[in-house]
């Protein structure tokens, strides 16, 4: 800098404006923080701001006028004093809020005496060992969940003592403890809170007498589903958390299984006994599958889910996968939301609900699904069908697409095959019976063994259809079946050309396999569960009928109805005598008058719209978000598809699998089993079932599911299945 002194000129070098050893963070502006912790901030080389040493008070009233006068940015007060930045912003909002006095350090939590005693806290760690939650425990000591997991954190679990039990030791010569119960994992806990543990990792609780861990042979059909690879592809990792996405999977795996399928119902099982399952000391909560599963469905990837379960399911089911079954499922909803009305054929009635399109193979087993648009038809969800299965069989496949009345349409049946798609169905409407001697005899063995005969009518027929505005005709085959007894014909139209009508018969009457699917799915694993609350606003561009044309109809049918009475009359009174000019044509103004009011109506309901946007007739229109329900669908289908799959395998070794193989798995399921680890292998040993036939059957699927040498989900431990002699 320069400086003038008489006349002249002089140099100077510029002074300091902070003393020695103080840090800049701002034009003029710096900060000098001593060996103690206190602090200056210097403005311009003036003394503006001070904190003594542990006075942090203080030191954030600095930090946030500093800021907030703009003499220095966040970030390099942040820097300074050894702060977050967020951290930072947190005590300015605090400040805009609520002045200086949010600044204060005070201590949080209780001011009163410390409720957290060692008696205290060795009732917590006993009342959480034996599966309250935190909830209970806390509610029951009158503390919060906070004190309850610090209680937890600070005392080990004990463990307990092995008490020796007739002919419950392993093959390893140890001795397993009847009913154990698995190990704390508070100390993980604490970590995945902390952000240091993104799932925890399963432990084996080793034990005699297990409940429900008969439950585990569902492991290996599972796998072959590739239900939890495909979680693990499909969904972004989210924030640490000690449940897994393992856990928080076969948690609703296993919950299906033995009976509660929704979400709530984990309140009806016992955490612990659930948590052995997963290799973990407890179950999630309800609250917690809550939360994972909305997390899940906001990444908006079920569909993802969806393929990826269809593309192993035709890769491992090729035999099955050249038949697909088409079918529309109505799902009631009794909420206060104004969602679209579907009509419920098995109430039949209308009311509001959500159509979902499934696609199953030829054996009945769910592949694919997907929320149909409101008013939409088989018709036009087949064009997706068609799209969808292309997608999973290739371009080189011809596969057949099965499907009931609701699909019927010439044209859209000659669009399938010209794309490459066989197709069956039944035929509409009232059509000529086939004479008695055209019927013949045919027989097959189905897929399940039975023998199946039929009367079958075969022959070529030529259905006429409109295509634009020219008339046309579709060449295809039709069979149909003769019911003896009641003499009843069933005409099926198809594109097939197998020489041998039988085959498509019995595939077009096993359709009946997808009906039961959407049965047993509604029973067993809560197909129509809502799963969540959430909705979104309906389509804004949808159009609806106007409900103003229908009212404008009938007041239109009540002028014509009241004018042909009045016509009427008018005409018997003008045969009566007495009758006067000046009578007739008051009469015949007042007929001129309500054919003139009849025409006024037929003009109004003429500039009526036929169709309007949703958002005129209901403003609050919504939708069901079906992003959580179809990951808990995908959930549900493959258990669903994992059970079928253990049924198959059940044929061969009970003479009762046609009927009872269900059964069967429902009460292995709910067995329980020892479960203890020897030589890399995880041994199962399933107690006796109800009677002998059923645990030699129980022994035998036992051999087949040990043959596929499975791992655990998250170990190297291969599972092994056996049972205790009766």
């Amino acid at each position: 800098m320069a400086v003038t002194v008489s006349g002249r000129e002089w140099a100077m070098a510029p002074l300091p404006m902070g003393p020695g050893g103080s840090i800049p963070v701002g034009p003029g502006v710096d900060v000098l923080i001593d060996e103690d912790g206190a602090g200056s901030v210097f403005l311009w080389g003036m003394a503006a701001w001070y904190w003594a040493a542990g006075d942090d008070s203080a030191r954030r009233l600095a930090a946030v006028q500093l800021v907030n006068a703009q003499h220095a940015s966040q970030r390099a007060v942040a820097e300074v004093l050894g702060l977050n930045e967020s951290t930072l912003w947190r005590w300015r909002n605090d400040y805009k809020e609520a002045g200086t006095g949010a600044l204060v350090n005070e201590r949080k939590g209780p001011k009163g005496p410390w409720k957290l005693t060692d008696d205290m806290a060795e009732s917590i760690v006993s009342k959480r060992a034996g599966g309250a939650s935190l909830r209970d425990i806390a509610d029951r000591h009158g503390v919060s969940t906070d004190t309850v997991r610090r209680a937890l954190a600070s005392k080990q679990t004990p463990k307990p003592e092995p008490e020796p039990e007739p002919g419950s030791g392993s093959g390893s010569g140890r001795v397993l403890v009847p009913l154990a119960r698995p190990e704390g994992r508070e100390t993980e806990r604490q970590a995945a809170r902390r952000g240091a543990l993104a799932g925890a990792a399963p432990v084996i609780c080793e034990g005699a007498s297990l409940p429900l861990a008969g439950a585990l042979v569902i492991l290996p059909a599972l796998a072959a589903t590739g239900l939890l690879d495909a979680m693990d592809t499909v969904f972004k990792p989210v924030k640490a958390a000690f449940y897994g996405m393992r856990s928080l999977v076969l948690t609703l795996v296993f919950a299906s299984l033995v009976g509660e399928p929704r979400a709530e119902g984990l309140t009806r099982l016992n955490p612990v006994d659930l948590g052995r399952l997963l290799g973990l000391d407890r179950a999630p909560e309800v609250r917690r599958v809550r939360q994972r599963m909305a997390a899940l469905g906001e990444q908006n990837r079920g569909d993802e889910l969806f393929k990826a379960l269809a593309d192993r399911h035709v890769n491992n089911n090729p035999e099955a996968c050249g038949v697909f079954y088409v079918d529309g499922h109505v799902r009631a909803y009794h909420g206060q939301s104004k969602v679209p009305k579907a009509h419920v054929a098995r109430i039949r009635m209308s009311m509001p609900a959500e159509l979902d399109t499934w696609i199953s193979d030829g054996r009945g087993d769910g592949i694919l699904v997907w929320q149909a648009e409101p008013g939409a038809s088989l018709v036009g969800e087949l064009k997706r069908v068609a799209t969808e299965i292309r997608e999973l069989v290739g371009p080189n496949r011809r596969p057949t697409i099965i499907f009931d009345r609701g699909g019927w349409s010439p044209a859209l049946f000659a669009q399938l095959d010209a794309a490459g798609f066989d197709i069956a169905t039944y035929r509409k409407y009232k059509v000529t019976p086939e004479p008695r001697n055209r019927f013949t005899e045919h027989q097959l063995v189905d897929d399940l063994g039975r023998t199946q005969t039929y009367l079958l009518a075969d022959r070529n027929v030529r259905l006429p259809y409109t295509h634009n505005k020219t008339k046309r005709r579709f060449d295809c085959r039709q069979i149909v079946r003769l019911d003896p007894t009641s003499g009843h014909q069933t005409q099926i139209i198809t594109t097939r050309t197998d020489p041998d009508p039988a085959p498509l018969a019995y595939a077009m009457f096993s359709r009946w396999r997808q009906e039961n699917f959407f049965r047993y799915m509604r029973a067993h694993y809560g197909l129509e569960a809502l799963d969540t609350y959430e909705t979104t606003p309906d389509d804004p561009a949808r159009t609806v009928p106007n409900p103003a044309k229908k009212a404008a109809a009938k007041h239109i049918r009540q002028a014509k109805t009241e004018l042909a009475k009045a016509e009427a009359i008018e005409g018997r009174a003008h045969l009566s005598p007495g009758r006067t000019p000046a009578g007739d044509r008051i009469v015949a103004d007042a007929l001129d008058i309500q054919r003139t009011e009849l025409a006024d109506l037929k003009t109004a309901a003429r500039a009526i719209p036929v169709r309007v946007p949703v958002t005129d007739i209901t403003p609050a229109a919504a939708r069901l978000n079906d992003n959580t329900k179809r990951i808990h669908d995908a959930i549900r289908m493959a258990t669903y598809n994992a059970e079928t799959a253990l049924a198959r395998l059940l044929a061969p070794h009970y003479n009762r699998a046609n009927h009872e193989a269900r059964s069967l798995l429902h009460e292995i399921f709910t067995s329980p089993a020892d479960i203890h680890t020897h030589n890399n292998k995880l041994h199962i040993t399933i107690a006796p079932l109800s009677n002998p036939r059923r645990t030699r059957a129980l022994q035998a699927l036992c051999d087949d599911l040990t043959a596929t040498q499975t791992l655990y989900p998250g170990t190297n431990l291969t599972l092994t299945y056996t049972t205790k002699n009766p």
